[in-house]
Formats: structure tokens, sequence, C-alpha cells
């Protein structure tokens, strides 16, 4: 997946500024970016008691926000990244990159406007970047018919919850857009899922194997088929049943399943390397979230009320760090090691997902002051990760290839 050439002739041009010429760097610039302010930001929104959606409440907003502003752009980063390594035609660089980024933009400033402008010009700004990245995907997977295109059928199912949810703050309907964003959360779930099965285990197995140890990943198909199975059934359950007893079934199932399939592949031998322990991590939150969730709905048991958050701050945020502190490193001729204050980066946000997760069930601590820790810790965490990695998204390879 690294050091390829495809980009297009737009981005091959010699450049100082080279933010353009390639797709993971606009998106994960911003994705960093996002995360660093837009959680502040929600912070002051729940601390002062402000709407940012008319009739919906606050939590909703900051919800839409995570998922299609920072997850939205992450995916965008990392697909744009990697189909022209899936399928070896040119990359997406200039113009293109340019276009999507300014679509992002205005589906940031439609949300955040969105108690002020006619609905209509929000739905129009907010709606209209998923849809042109799979404008951008869509040919060279479909020319190549490659394995991955079924990927994307969960842009389409995201941008298809995003319309549910544009139409629920219309209607004022917060049933619809909990569901909605909930729909929204279970299929980036269903993609963490995919992904984090394909490159964890390789990139784990290709470490061990430069270190000189023989360490045998196991592979089980079948347990890879049912472990998808079990999350797009959660997400589709999730729709009409969302705190059943099903949902609790479901969960218990996925929370075994991402168990055995995370033992598979030996994440103890990755210690002494950040860069692959912290995928390790990521991933871990699906069985612990799906534990926590399986608690929650099948024996009301008060420390597994926050499983949620073990979910997208944990699995999501974790791995989006994991990859966006990988890929550029490759893709811009640098070799797989991260820094010290990478490193940090981690562990600050494993704490802010500990923090956000078990803190509020702790007697002795306000949720208010969890919900605020654990914010800041997750700003931080991302605000390393600028520090880091903006000199790396910003200007060219090191090795002087375009790209």
């Amino acid at each position: 997946m690294y050091d390829r050439d495809f980009v297009s002739t737009a981005a091959s041009r010699p450049r100082r500024f080279a933010l353009f010429a390639y797709g993971f760097r606009p998106f994960f610039f911003l994705a960093g970016l996002y995360a660093l302010l837009a959680v502040p930001v929600w912070l002051f929104v729940y601390t002062q008691g402000l709407a940012p959606l008319p009739g919906l409440p606050a939590h909703l907003w900051h919800g839409h926000e995570m998922v299609f502003g920072f997850i939205g752009a992450a995916i965008a980063g990392f697909l744009l990244t990697a189909v022209p390594s899936w399928t070896r035609l040119r990359g997406f660089g200039g113009f293109p990159l340019v276009l999507l980024v300014s679509l992002w933009l205005a589906g940031r400033f439609a949300m955040a406007t969105a108690a002020i402008l006619p609905l209509w010009f929000t739905a129009v700004l907010e709606l209209a970047f998923l849809p042109a990245v799979c404008a951008l995907l869509a040919p060279p997977l479909l020319r190549s018919r490659n394995r991955n295109t079924p990927l994307l059928a969960v842009i389409v199912v995201l941008w298809l919850a995003d319309v549910a949810f544009v139409m629920a703050v219309r209607s004022g309907d917060v049933l619809i857009a909990q569901r909605a964003l909930r729909f929204a959360i279970d299929f980036v779930l269903v993609l963490v899922t995919v992904i984090g099965g394909r490159i964890i285990p390789s990139f784990t197995l290709s470490a061990l194997r430069r270190r000189g140890e023989t360490v045998q990943l196991i592979t089980r198909p079948w347990l890879d088929r049912l472990v998808i199975m079990t999350m797009v059934a959660i997400a589709l359950t999730g729709i009409a049943w969302p705190d059943s007893t099903l949902s609790g079934a479901l969960a218990a199932i996925a929370a075994v399943t991402h168990s055995l399939r995370l033992s598979a592949w030996r994440g103890r031998h990755t210690w002494r390397e950040p860069i692959l322990w912290i995928l390790h991590i990521g991933y871990a939150w699906l069985p612990i979230g799906f534990c926590l969730k399986a608690l929650w709905l099948l024996a009301g048991i008060t420390w597994s009320a926050h499983w949620l958050h073990a979910l997208t701050l944990g699995a999501c945020g974790t791995m989006i760090l994991a990859v966006m502190t990988r890929v550029p490193l490759g893709h811009t001729g640098r070799p797989q090691v991260v820094s010290r204050t990478t490193t940090f980066s981690y562990l600050i946000l494993t704490a802010a997902v500990v923090a956000r997760v078990f803190a509020p069930v702790w007697s002795h601590v306000d949720y208010r002051g969890s919900v605020l820790a654990a914010g800041l810790l997750s700003s931080a965490a991302f605000a390393l990760y600028l520090a880091a990695y903006s000199p790396i998204l910003l200007r060219p390879r090191v090795d002087g290839k375009p790209g």
C-alpha cells in the first residue's frame, strides 16, 4: 500500500506545498484539525446549554459532526489513498481534492449554522460531500473489478443515514435523528471490522518477520465472515430495535467473535512497536464496547452504560489515529517508525477513552467533569498528532518522488 506513484499529472509537479498532492494529505490534516477544534466547541456548547440544531438535543449535533465530519474526512482520506493501490491506477490529486475539501468544509459550515440558515441550503451543502467521494472512487474500482468495490456501499449507506438525519432536523424528530446517527455509527464499525481485519494481521506479520520471529497468525475465514455478518445484523437491528434483547444478544456475539479474531493476531508480540500496538488497542475497543453494550441491554449493569463511547471514541477514534499516523509515513518515503510525540498521543487518546467510558460510573467522579476531562484529553492527543504530522502532510515527499 505504500510508496505507490499512482498520482495525477497535476499532483506530480514538484512543489513546496503538497497538501493536495495525494488523497490522504488534506483529509488526514482536516480530520486531525477537526478533532482538535470540534471537541472543545462541543464542550462549550455542552456546558453552556446551547442548541446548534433547532429542535434537537445538542449531543446529536456533536455526534453528527464526529461521524460525518471527523470520521467522514478520515474515511475519505483512507479510501482516496487505498483505491489507487488496490487498483494500480492513477491516484487523486490537484483539483479533484480541492473540490472535495471545499465540499467537506461547506458541510461543516452548514451544520454549524443550521439554526439560522434555510434548511434546504443546509441540506444541499451537507449532503454533497459523500456522493462526490463516491463519484471519484467508483470508476477505478468498477473498471478493475476490484474485490473492495462493495466498500462503496458503505459510503452510500452513510450518505442515506445523513439524509435521514438532515430530514429529522427539518421535522425536529429526535427519534429519527438518533436512529440515523446510530445506524451510521454501526456501519462505520462495519468498515473498521473489514479494514482492521485486513491491515492489522498483515502489518503485524510483516513486522514480526522483519524481526526474524517465526510466529504464525491463525486464520479463520469462517470467523471473519461471521463477525462481519454479525456487525451488519447489529446495524440493521438497530433501526427498529436499538435497545432490545435481540440487540443485546447480537452485541454479545460480536464481543465473543471480535475477541477470538483479535486473539489470533498475536498483539502481545507488538509491544515494542507503538505503530503496531495502537492498531491492536484500537481494535480491542470493539469487543470491549460490545461486551459493555450486551451487559447494559441484557442485565442493566450501571458501569457498562457508556458503551457507545467505547465504540466511537475508542474503536473508531483510535483506529483512525493509528491509520493516520501510519499511512503518511510510507507514502512520503519515511520509515514506518513513529516518534515519541506520536506514541504519547496514543497513550493520551487511550486515557481519554477510559475516562469517557468508565469514569462517569465512579461514585466520586462528577459526570460533567469526566466528560470535560475526556474531551480535553482527546483534543490533546490530536494536537500532538498535528504537531508531528502537519510537516509531513503539507510538504513534499522526502525522497523527491511525486505524491
